[in-house]
Protein backbone atom coordinates (compact mmCIF):
# COMPACT_ATOMS: atom_id res chain seq x y z
CA UNK A 1 0.00 0.00 0.00
CA UNK A 2 1.28 3.02 -1.19
CA UNK A 3 1.86 6.19 1.77
CA UNK A 4 -0.68 8.89 1.97
CA UNK A 5 0.99 12.55 1.26
CA UNK A 6 -0.02 13.53 4.42
CA UNK A 7 2.69 10.51 5.87
CA UNK A 8 5.06 11.10 3.39
CA UNK A 9 5.48 14.79 4.25
CA UNK A 10 5.35 13.72 8.19
CA UNK A 11 8.45 11.25 7.40
CA UNK A 12 10.57 14.25 5.42
CA UNK A 13 9.44 16.43 8.14
CA UNK A 14 10.89 13.57 10.98
CA UNK A 15 14.02 13.17 8.89
CA UNK A 16 14.46 16.72 8.79
CA UNK A 17 14.46 17.29 12.71
CA UNK A 18 16.59 14.36 12.67
CA UNK A 19 19.28 15.77 10.58
CA UNK A 20 18.85 19.54 12.31
CA UNK A 21 19.92 18.04 16.03
CA UNK A 22 22.42 15.72 14.60
CA UNK A 23 20.76 12.93 15.59
CA UNK A 24 20.60 9.34 14.23
CA UNK A 25 18.38 6.67 13.40
CA UNK A 26 17.98 4.10 16.27
CA UNK A 27 21.00 1.55 15.55
CA UNK A 28 20.60 -2.37 14.79
CA UNK A 29 23.41 -4.02 16.54
CA UNK A 30 26.10 -4.82 14.70
CA UNK A 31 30.25 -4.86 14.52
CA UNK A 32 30.81 -1.19 13.06
CA UNK A 33 32.96 -0.19 16.45
CA UNK A 34 33.85 -3.75 17.18
CA UNK A 35 37.81 -3.15 17.54
CA UNK A 36 40.52 -5.87 17.98
CA UNK A 37 41.43 -3.99 20.97
CA UNK A 38 39.20 -2.72 23.98
CA UNK A 39 38.69 0.90 24.01
CA UNK A 40 39.38 2.95 27.42
CA UNK A 41 38.34 6.36 28.14
CA UNK A 42 40.29 8.66 30.40
CA UNK A 43 38.60 11.44 31.81
CA UNK A 44 40.35 15.36 32.10
CA UNK A 45 41.00 17.76 35.19
CA UNK A 46 38.36 17.67 37.70
CA UNK A 47 36.63 14.76 35.97
CA UNK A 48 35.71 11.42 37.08
CA UNK A 49 33.99 7.98 35.42
CA UNK A 50 30.70 8.17 36.96
CA UNK A 51 29.24 10.51 40.30
CA UNK A 52 26.98 8.30 42.28
CA UNK A 53 26.41 5.71 39.66
CA UNK A 54 23.90 8.33 37.74
CA UNK A 55 26.31 10.84 36.36
CA UNK A 56 28.78 9.76 33.94
CA UNK A 57 31.21 12.07 32.46
CA UNK A 58 31.07 10.78 28.88
CA UNK A 59 27.69 11.21 28.43
CA UNK A 60 26.12 8.46 26.28
CA UNK A 61 29.13 7.73 24.50
CA UNK A 62 30.36 4.56 26.31
CA UNK A 63 26.52 3.11 25.58
CA UNK A 64 26.39 3.91 21.81
CA UNK A 65 30.49 2.65 21.45
CA UNK A 66 29.16 -0.71 22.72
CA UNK A 67 25.84 -0.86 20.84
CA UNK A 68 27.96 -1.66 17.69
CA UNK A 69 30.05 -4.25 19.66
CA UNK A 70 33.20 -2.21 20.67
CA UNK A 71 34.39 -3.71 24.21
CA UNK A 72 35.06 -0.19 26.48
CA UNK A 73 36.25 0.22 29.33
CA UNK A 74 35.76 4.09 31.44
CA UNK A 75 39.02 5.03 33.74
CA UNK A 76 39.09 6.75 36.67
CA UNK A 77 42.24 8.17 37.59
CA UNK A 78 43.05 11.33 39.98
CA UNK A 79 41.09 14.17 39.06
CA UNK A 80 43.98 16.48 39.95
CA UNK A 81 46.97 15.73 39.59
CA UNK A 82 50.32 15.70 37.33
CA UNK A 83 50.15 13.70 33.97
CA UNK A 84 52.60 11.84 35.27
CA UNK A 85 51.13 10.35 38.18
CA UNK A 86 47.77 10.31 36.69
CA UNK A 87 49.82 8.36 33.48
CA UNK A 88 50.78 5.64 36.11
CA UNK A 89 47.53 5.46 37.89
CA UNK A 90 46.01 4.28 34.39
CA UNK A 91 49.07 1.84 33.92
CA UNK A 92 47.67 0.05 36.78
CA UNK A 93 44.64 -0.10 35.55
CA UNK A 94 45.14 -1.42 31.78
CA UNK A 95 47.39 -4.15 33.92
CA UNK A 96 44.54 -5.28 36.08
CA UNK A 97 42.69 -5.61 32.89
CA UNK A 98 44.86 -7.29 31.08
CA UNK A 99 45.38 -9.81 34.26
CA UNK A 100 41.46 -10.19 35.09
CA UNK A 101 39.96 -9.91 31.24
CA UNK A 102 43.14 -11.15 29.09
CA UNK A 103 43.26 -8.11 26.63
CA UNK A 104 47.09 -7.08 25.56
CA UNK A 105 46.70 -3.75 24.11
CA UNK A 106 44.00 -1.12 24.09
CA UNK A 107 43.19 1.84 22.62
CA UNK A 108 43.17 4.52 24.62
CA UNK A 109 40.97 7.87 24.49
CA UNK A 110 41.92 10.89 26.41
CA UNK A 111 39.94 14.45 27.27
CA UNK A 112 41.43 17.44 28.60
CA UNK A 113 44.44 16.87 30.53
CA UNK A 114 43.48 12.63 29.81
CA UNK A 115 45.20 13.79 26.45
CA UNK A 116 48.97 13.71 28.04
CA UNK A 117 47.61 11.37 30.50
CA UNK A 118 47.37 8.45 28.15
CA UNK A 119 50.35 10.07 25.73
CA UNK A 120 52.53 9.28 29.07
CA UNK A 121 50.99 5.90 29.13
CA UNK A 122 52.18 5.68 25.15
CA UNK A 123 55.50 6.42 25.52
CA UNK A 124 56.58 4.30 28.28
CA UNK A 125 54.46 1.53 27.91
CA UNK A 126 53.85 1.29 23.97
CA UNK A 127 53.66 -2.49 24.72
CA UNK A 128 50.10 -1.82 26.53
CA UNK A 129 48.98 0.71 23.92
CA UNK A 130 47.65 0.56 19.98
CA UNK A 131 46.13 3.79 19.95
CA UNK A 132 45.78 6.62 21.87
CA UNK A 133 43.51 9.90 21.03
CA UNK A 134 42.86 12.90 22.75
CA UNK A 135 40.29 15.14 22.30
CA UNK A 136 40.26 18.88 23.39
CA UNK A 137 43.69 18.22 24.92
CA UNK A 138 46.00 21.08 25.85
CA UNK A 139 49.32 19.16 24.54
CA UNK A 140 50.97 22.57 24.41
CA UNK A 141 49.87 24.21 27.35
CA UNK A 142 46.31 25.99 28.45
CA UNK A 143 46.86 29.97 28.41
CA UNK A 144 44.14 29.15 31.57
CA UNK A 145 46.44 27.85 33.36
CA UNK A 146 49.52 30.49 32.43
CA UNK A 147 46.90 32.74 33.64
CA UNK A 148 45.80 31.57 37.08
CA UNK A 149 50.01 31.09 37.12
CA UNK A 150 50.42 34.90 36.82
CA UNK A 151 47.43 35.59 38.70
CA UNK A 152 48.01 33.62 41.79
CA UNK A 153 52.20 33.47 41.79
CA UNK A 154 54.07 31.44 43.75
CA UNK A 155 54.38 32.37 47.22
CA UNK A 156 51.09 33.80 47.83
CA UNK A 157 48.38 33.47 50.16
CA UNK A 158 45.61 33.33 47.55
CA UNK A 159 47.65 30.37 45.58
CA UNK A 160 47.61 28.17 48.06
CA UNK A 161 43.98 28.57 48.82
CA UNK A 162 42.94 28.04 45.82
CA UNK A 163 45.05 24.98 45.40
CA UNK A 164 43.87 24.12 48.42
CA UNK A 165 39.43 24.70 47.62
CA UNK A 166 40.57 22.79 44.37
CA UNK A 167 42.22 19.98 45.41
CA UNK A 168 39.68 18.96 48.12
CA UNK A 169 37.09 19.48 44.94
CA UNK A 170 39.12 16.74 43.44
CA UNK A 171 38.98 14.47 46.56
CA UNK A 172 35.13 15.47 46.92
CA UNK A 173 34.48 13.84 43.69
CA UNK A 174 37.06 10.82 43.95
CA UNK A 175 35.42 10.39 47.16
CA UNK A 176 31.35 10.49 44.95
CA UNK A 177 32.75 8.48 42.37
CA UNK A 178 33.77 5.83 44.97
CA UNK A 179 37.59 5.80 44.74
CA UNK A 180 39.95 7.96 46.73
CA UNK A 181 42.62 8.53 44.52
CA UNK A 182 45.35 11.36 45.83
CA UNK A 183 44.77 15.12 44.50
CA UNK A 184 47.30 17.75 43.86
CA UNK A 185 45.93 20.95 42.44
CA UNK A 186 49.53 22.45 41.91
CA UNK A 187 51.01 19.42 40.51
CA UNK A 188 48.03 19.59 38.28
CA UNK A 189 48.33 23.10 37.34
CA UNK A 190 52.53 22.53 36.79
CA UNK A 191 51.54 20.19 34.09
CA UNK A 192 49.00 22.63 32.29
CA UNK A 193 51.03 25.77 31.67
CA UNK A 194 52.78 25.99 28.82
CA UNK A 195 56.54 25.75 30.42
CA UNK A 196 55.10 22.42 32.02
CA UNK A 197 53.74 21.25 28.93
CA UNK A 198 56.62 22.04 27.16
CA UNK A 199 58.99 20.19 29.56
CA UNK A 200 56.34 17.33 29.08
CA UNK A 201 56.59 17.03 25.73
CA UNK A 202 60.58 16.90 25.58
CA UNK A 203 60.35 13.92 27.82
CA UNK A 204 57.46 11.95 25.62
CA UNK A 205 57.51 13.42 22.25
CA UNK A 206 56.01 10.64 20.46
CA UNK A 207 53.40 11.81 18.03
CA UNK A 208 54.70 15.70 18.45
CA UNK A 209 53.74 18.21 15.71
CA UNK A 210 57.09 18.99 13.33
CA UNK A 211 55.55 22.81 12.40
CA UNK A 212 53.76 25.00 14.62
CA UNK A 213 50.18 24.34 14.63
CA UNK A 214 50.70 21.44 12.20
CA UNK A 215 50.21 17.44 12.62
CA UNK A 216 52.71 14.62 13.56
CA UNK A 217 53.61 11.14 12.93
CA UNK A 218 50.59 8.87 13.07
CA UNK A 219 52.19 6.15 13.70
CA UNK A 220 55.44 6.11 16.18
CA UNK A 221 56.65 2.71 17.88
CA UNK A 222 53.86 0.52 16.52
CA UNK A 223 51.42 3.40 18.22
CA UNK A 224 48.97 5.25 16.38
CA UNK A 225 48.53 8.87 17.20
CA UNK A 226 45.39 11.12 16.93
CA UNK A 227 43.70 14.56 17.91
CA UNK A 228 41.01 16.24 17.47
CA UNK A 229 39.26 19.34 19.07
CA UNK A 230 36.52 21.95 19.20
CA UNK A 231 36.13 25.76 18.74
CA UNK A 232 32.80 26.77 19.64
CA UNK A 233 32.66 28.55 22.94
CA UNK A 234 29.23 29.51 23.03
CA UNK A 235 27.60 26.51 21.55
CA UNK A 236 23.87 26.26 23.17
CA UNK A 237 22.09 29.14 25.36
CA UNK A 238 20.18 26.64 27.74
CA UNK A 239 23.27 25.20 28.91
CA UNK A 240 24.85 26.61 31.69
CA UNK A 241 28.49 25.53 31.50
CA UNK A 242 28.90 28.24 28.34
CA UNK A 243 28.99 30.49 30.95
CA UNK A 244 31.69 29.56 32.43
CA UNK A 245 33.76 28.57 29.61
CA UNK A 246 33.10 31.79 27.69
CA UNK A 247 34.72 33.57 30.88
CA UNK A 248 37.77 31.60 30.62
CA UNK A 249 38.01 32.31 27.00
CA UNK A 250 38.80 35.92 27.40
CA UNK A 251 42.52 34.72 28.48
CA UNK A 252 42.66 33.53 24.40
CA UNK A 253 42.12 36.97 22.88
CA UNK A 254 41.72 36.57 19.84
CA UNK A 255 42.59 32.63 19.82
CA UNK A 256 40.38 30.43 18.81
CA UNK A 257 39.58 27.58 21.48
CA UNK A 258 37.07 25.76 23.15
CA UNK A 259 36.82 27.44 26.31
CA UNK A 260 40.23 26.07 27.86
CA UNK A 261 42.41 24.95 24.96
CA UNK A 262 43.40 26.89 21.91
CA UNK A 263 42.82 25.01 18.44
CA UNK A 264 46.59 24.55 17.72
CA UNK A 265 47.30 23.42 21.13
CA UNK A 266 44.70 20.56 20.94
CA UNK A 267 47.35 19.24 17.95
CA UNK A 268 48.97 15.87 18.60
CA UNK A 269 49.70 13.01 16.22
CA UNK A 270 47.34 12.65 13.20
CA UNK A 271 44.98 16.05 13.29
CA UNK A 272 41.66 14.64 12.32
CA UNK A 273 39.68 17.84 13.03
CA UNK A 274 40.46 21.07 15.23
CA UNK A 275 37.63 23.07 14.99
CA UNK A 276 33.99 21.17 15.86
CA UNK A 277 31.29 23.22 16.69
CA UNK A 278 31.61 22.29 20.55
CA UNK A 279 33.36 23.98 23.63
CA UNK A 280 35.26 21.93 26.34
CA UNK A 281 32.43 20.01 27.56
CA UNK A 282 30.89 19.22 24.26
CA UNK A 283 34.02 17.34 23.39
CA UNK A 284 32.46 14.59 26.07
CA UNK A 285 28.72 15.65 25.46
CA UNK A 286 27.86 17.71 28.51
CA UNK A 287 26.13 18.68 29.69
CA UNK A 288 23.44 16.42 29.09
CA UNK A 289 24.21 16.20 24.99
CA UNK A 290 23.30 19.89 24.53
CA UNK A 291 25.32 21.28 22.35
CA UNK A 292 24.70 23.83 18.75
CA UNK A 293 21.75 23.31 16.93
CA UNK A 294 23.95 22.33 13.54
CA UNK A 295 27.29 20.75 15.42
CA UNK A 296 28.29 17.48 15.17
CA UNK A 297 26.78 14.61 17.21
CA UNK A 298 29.83 14.14 19.77
CA UNK A 299 28.77 10.30 20.34
CA UNK A 300 28.33 9.71 16.16
CA UNK A 301 32.14 11.49 15.93
CA UNK A 302 33.28 9.08 18.40
CA UNK A 303 32.14 5.59 16.91
CA UNK A 304 33.07 6.69 13.45
CA UNK A 305 36.72 7.39 15.00
CA UNK A 306 36.09 3.88 16.69
CA UNK A 307 35.31 2.56 13.14
CA UNK A 308 38.15 3.90 11.90
CA UNK A 309 40.81 2.01 14.05
CA UNK A 310 38.73 -1.19 13.24
CA UNK A 311 39.37 -0.58 10.04
CA UNK A 312 42.94 -0.14 10.23
CA UNK A 313 43.47 -3.53 12.22
CA UNK A 314 42.98 -2.05 16.06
Amino acid sequence: MSLSISQRAWGRLLFTLFLAFGLSWPAVAGDYTKTRYPVVLVHGLLGFDELGGVFDYWYDIPGQLRADGAKVYVANVSSVNSSELRGEQLIDYLETLQAVQGHTRFNLVGHSHGGPTVRYVASVRPDLVASMTSVGSPHAGSKVADGLNATLPDGSPGRALVAGLVSALGGFLEWLSGDDDPQDALAALASLNTDGAAAFNASYPEGAPTSPCGQGAEQVGGVRYYSMGGTSVLSNVFDPSDVMLGASSLFFGFERNDGLVGRCASHWGRVLRDDYAWNHLDEVNQIAGLRGLFASSPPSVYRAHVNRLKNVGL
